[in-house]
């Protein structure tokens, strides 16, 4: 247990949730589980996955790559996402576990 006094000390909660917010909307999380599936997608394929134009999609993928969770490569015309580190990885793939669990 967490002493009172050291409440203070913890690190910026406001950061942590924010990344939590971003992960709840359902879109994102599709993405984001999509994106821990497969190395990298371009921002076509993610629109395909969501059932969305590539607008919808880059705009939460850059939602995403703005909190830290994913980043992008250009190839020409073409931009392809990716998580940022196997730490975003891992958080998608322990939330997943969760909910199969607690259903």
């Amino acid at each position: 247990m967490i002493a009172v006094s050291c409440i203070f000390c913890l690190p910026n909660t406001l950061e942590v949730a924010k990344i939590f917010k971003a992960l709840s909307d359902d879109t994102r999380i599709k993405i984001a589980y999509a994106l821990s599936i497969e190395s990298e997608l371009c921002v076509c394929d993610v629109a395909n996955i969501i059932g969305s134009s590539n607008a919808t999609a880059s705009h939460h993928l850059r939602l995403l790559r703005n909190l830290g969770l994913a980043k992008y490569r250009k190839e020409g015309k073409l931009v392809y996402y990716s998580l940022d580190d196997a730490h975003v990885k891992q958080l998608i793939k322990v939330a997943f576990e969760h909910q199969k669990e607690v259903v």
